[in-house]
């Protein structure tokens, strides 16, 4: 399995458009030591070095396809490596993307859960639109771990898991978040044994999605907010990470207390970096604490083989 992180930000990428926090202001001055990120997203091949697995459609999904040349193998007047798309949540920052892929010759094969599928038909309707371009084949992604395969993708086997978070501000589940409106990947390459365990958006952590944890060679998790008033403190915005469905990642029970109890042969990677988190800058104090703990920071073009 070839896993490659096309996007490693948080919704707006960084540097955001209209932020000058620190981060932000720093990078456009190139007084910081940073990479730019676009929103988050990965691809993810078996067997078939041709055929992909695209794991959410960012609003950058243009400017990441056109910077991995194995995602256009040309072999027809209109071609593309990738055969599916996964969603994990109906976020803007993991949808709209949909919109941008509206020129492909036959409907996308989408793979989503029930309570995502209602949020893009009804309280964002992308899947009703896409249905006057090329239009989309839904296919049903269950709750309970049942294993699922992606059609013209060999060797690769899925399974989703329903997490703890909350559906977008247009969700018809807003009020009341339902299982299924947020849910962690679990991909295995079916020659290799190697897993790779994906949760961009994740609020909380139980005894059950760590064992799945536990089984992964590599984790791609939450790494939204180095701290739970971070927003607040800055002054952008009102409201705690855990109050946005983002487990921080300092402080009791945070992020990287969970990732110290996973076995030492794993894999950490934080990956759908907010641009105000610390660990952006190369140089803080944060990502040398990273760099003790053996925690990884995603970047755009990051390439993981298992």
């Amino acid at each position: 399995m070839r896993l490659r992180v096309l996007g490693s930000a948080a919704g707006g990428g960084f540097p955001q458009w209209n932020c000058n926090c620190r981060n932000c202001a720093g990078v456009r001055a190139g007084t910081l030591r940073a990479r730019v990120r676009t929103q988050s997203s990965i691809a993810v091949r078996g067997a078939d070095p041709a055929a992909w697995v695209l794991v959410n459609a960012s609003p950058d999904v243009l400017a990441q396809l056109r910077a991995f040349p194995d995602f256009q193998p040309a072999r027809a007047p209109r071609d593309s490596a990738l055969a599916g798309i996964v969603l994990v949540d109906g976020q803007v920052d993991h949808s709209a993307g949909l919109f941008m892929l509206r020129e492909a010759t036959r409907p996308w094969p989408l793979w989503c859960t029930d309570s995502v599928y209602a949020d893009l038909t009804r309280g964002n309707p992308i899947l009703t639109v896409l249905g006057h371009y090329c239009g989309v084949q839904r296919r049903r992604i269950g709750l309970e771990g049942e294993p699922f395969e992606i059609a013209g993708v060999p060797g690769l086997q899925w399974r989703a898991w329903p997490i703890a978070g909350k559906p977008a501000p247009f969700s018809p589940n807003r009020e009341r978040p339902q299982r299924g409106d947020n849910i962690a990947l679990e991909i295995t390459d079916t020659a290799t044994g190697g897993t790779a365990f994906y949760a961009p958006g994740l609020g909380a952590i139980d005894d059950l999605l760590f064992a799945r944890m536990q089984g992964a060679d590599c984790v791609l998790v939450d790494g939204t907010f180095w701290t739970d008033d971070e927003m607040i403190r800055l002054g952008l915005a009102n409201k705690t990470a855990r109050d946005m469905g983002h487990l921080p990642q300092s402080g009791a029970g945070g992020m990287l207390e969970w990732l110290a109890r996973l076995p030492r042969a794993t894999r950490r990677v934080l990956i759908h970096i907010n641009n105000t988190n610390p660990i952006l800058d190369e140089d803080s104090g944060e990502r040398r604490e990273l760099d003790r703990l053996g925690v990884e920071v995603a970047y755009d073009g990051m390439e993981i083989s298992l």
